[in-house]
């Protein structure tokens, strides 16, 4: 079971007037976009064995561990901190900047969903068939702020979810899942996925049918 956790950088890794680039373009080979919108930017993050990566900054962003990590991090003031994770840890970081070294023999990978300034002043729609009201069991919330909730949502086989809606969303799929989606205006869709799939909705009302035969679990980083 994914242990949840909230965490905010300390002080040390905080911009203090030191430049640093945008974390793609600082180390491109690293770092892979998935996502690009109005409201985020989400990153899919691989380093190998003891790699090591420049100074770069991230804003404020949640962060989906897809592997076991261990990992130094150093500030533009040269402190450093080691930081571990478990596999399906969540955590949040206000806006950050560090170099990284990744201290494991395997390979770090995880996705960082970095948050747009208010959302470009856009404003997500509300909700009123809450899964988490709706469905307490199944959709439990590790971590929520001003900016987000973050959703663990547990799929047991052929569960089916009640009507429900999200606001704007990034998923990332924690495990195989194979689901069906029966939408508001009764439109079926087919729903596939594999470990570290990511996707993009925007605001949706929707019931889900989990027709596979093994639990599924997803991660649902809501946008506020």
């Amino acid at each position: 079971m994914m242990r949840p956790l909230l965490i905010t950088i300390f002080a040390g890794l905080a911009a203090t007037g030191v430049s640093a680039q945008d974390a793609v373009q600082a180390s491109p080979g690293a770092f892979q976009v998935e996502v690009d919108n109005t409201w985020v930017r989400t990153l899919r993050e691989k380093l190998g064995p003891h790699q090591k990566i420049g100074l770069h900054q991230h804003p404020p962003s949640v962060v989906i561990y897809l592997t076991d990590t261990r990992e130094r991090l150093t500030g533009p003031d040269g402190k450093a901190r080691e930081v571990t994770h478990k596999k399906d840890d969540v955590a949040f970081f206000d806006s950050v900047t560090y170099s990284e070294e990744n201290l494991s023999g395997g390979l770090l990978e995880q996705v960082v969903i970095e948050l747009k300034p208010a959302a470009n002043g856009h404003t997500s729609m509300p909700v009123v068939l809450d899964p988490v009201k709706l469905d307490a069991e199944h959709h439990l919330v590790p971590l929520e702020n001003a900016r987000v909730r973050v959703l663990r949502t547990i799929l047991e086989p052929h569960l089916k979810s009640p009507m429900h809606e999200h606001p704007h969303y990034v998923v990332v799929y924690l495990t195989v899942l194979h689901t069906t989606m029966k939408m508001a205006d009764g439109r079926e869709v087919d729903n596939p996925r594999q470990p570290g799939d990511i996707a993009w909705r925007d605001y949706l009302k929707h019931e889900t049918e989990n027709i596979g035969d093994k639990t599924a679990v997803e991660i649902q980083v809501e946008i506020k």
